[in-house]
């Protein structure tokens, strides 16, 4: 007797409870997927007749082994999935399948099976009919990986991303460069009906937006290889990291700005080793200058060179002192001989080094200056206190003599300067 709650074939009498195939025309007709598959007939029922596909959700497609326990069930939940979400939304898919299957599953599952399985090699062909070819460059066009994949994003924060317009997901900024670069193919149309001359323009039209694109990809491979934007916001943490270098002089910092233009050619590290290399040039040359000049004067060993460059030094270091000593007492000749034609004559120890200056511009001598001086205090005194007076200056004073005089006792406090 037949157990209760299994279902068996009617034609092999076999158990078919995980899937079997009932006759929608013959009544209790119901059969293993082996006898359906011959084609069997019992009965009244025929092989052409309709049939229902009756699943107990425990049948697999692919076997146990290479399906890791994936039922029928969760197979059409699976499709019923990705038309639904759309391929790569795994998340959203594995949640329709059932909280037993995680995203990760799902996509292995999927892409082992319905791509690169047989089911996948027998659906999409090698090669696609109707498929436009891109002619424009070997690597594979305009959505080449050099062209398309990002670079790591940048180690900036928030608000210095605000500032620059930089998406660090897509590794793009808000203003590429050349930023109307897209229009050469946004109106693009491939017809079936387009002549040779349409074709080979619309060719060119690709060609110029690749070249483009290389460029702003050139351009950000630059900056990220000199590290430019951390220089820009004021901070290179590179450089902070990395052990302080030699001091670099001011010669080389022009040569380096000389050099700038070949960063374009040159990485990074090419062109640090280039200017290292320099230096290292210009270093063994100033060392090759100088063991000639050691060999002109006659040494040939290396003591012998410590010994001349001892003795040399004193020697500099002693006509530096001579040339010192020597400016130091021509300065104070100077000093002396600048009053020597007044310096013997009759009121000279009488003036400060103010009046001597004065008087020796003036080319005038020190007694006249006095009498000068004496008279002009005078006069402004007696007009402090009220009393009317007429100055008698000396004839030999003239009127630029005069103002001079005026102005040197306005300025050292002689007078005041209402007076003058």
């Amino acid at each position: 007797m037949a157990e209760l709650g299994k279902k068996y074939c009617v034609y092999c009498l076999a158990e078919v409870s995980p899937l079997r195939f009932r006759c929608t025309e013959c009544t209790d007709i119901e059969l293993c997927p082996e006898c359906f598959s011959a084609g069997a007939e019992i009965g009244p029922h025929r092989r052409w007749h309709g049939y229902q596909l009756v699943d107990g959700g425990r049948f697999t497609l692919w076997g146990a082994e290479a399906e890791g326990g994936w039922s029928s069930r969760e197979e059409q939940l699976l499709l019923d999935a990705i038309e639904q979400f759309g391929f790569g939304n795994w998340e959203d898919m594995a949640a329709h399948v059932g909280a037993s299957r995680t995203p990760q599953e799902v996509m292995e599952h999927y892409v082992s099976m319905y791509i690169h399985g047989n089911l996948g090699k027998a659906c999409i062909p090698d090669t696609i009919p109707n498929r436009v070819t891109d002619h424009t460059c070997p690597s594979g066009g305009p959505l080449s990986p050099s062209l398309t994949t990002p670079l790591p994003p940048l180690d900036i924060s928030v608000a210095e991303q605000q500032q620059l317009g930089y998406m660090p997901l897509r590794d793009d900024y808000e203003i590429e460069y050349d930023q109307d670069a897209e229009t050469l193919i946004s109106g693009l149309s491939v017809n079936y009906d387009d002549d040779d001359v349409e074709i080979e323009l619309k060719r060119a039209h690709v060609d110029m937006y690749v070249r483009k694109l290389k460029e702003r990809q050139r351009r950000k491979n630059i900056a990220r290889d000199y590290n430019l934007v951390p220089a820009f916001l004021g901070k290179d943490k590179k450089d902070k990291e990395k052990a302080p270098k030699r001091k670099i002089t001011k010669e080389e910092k022009e040569l380096r700005l000389k050099l700038r233009p070949l960063y374009q050619f040159m990485s990074c590290k090419e062109f640090e080793d280039f200017f290292e290399n320099m230096h290292k040039e210009r270093i063994l040359r100033a060392k090759i200058r100088e063991l000639q000049r050691y060999r002109r004067n006659g040494i040939t060993k290396m003591e012998e060179s410590a010994e001349y460059e001892a003795a040399r030094h004193k020697r500099e270091k002693r006509k530096e002192n001579k040339n010192i000593a020597s400016s130091k007492r021509g300065k104070e000749e100077g000093k002396e001989g600048e009053f020597a034609a007044i310096e013997n004559l009759p009121g000279f120890e009488l003036l400060s080094d103010r009046e001597k200056v004065l008087c020796s511009s003036l080319n005038l001598s020190p007694a006249r200056y006095v009498t000068v001086k004496t008279i002009i205090i005078k006069d402004h005194l007696q007009k402090r206190q009220g009393i009317p007076s007429k100055s008698r200056l000396p004839s030999y004073l003239d009127k630029v003599l005069k103002k001079r005089i005026l102005n040197f006792l306005t300025e050292s406090g002689w007078i005041s300067r209402d007076a003058s």
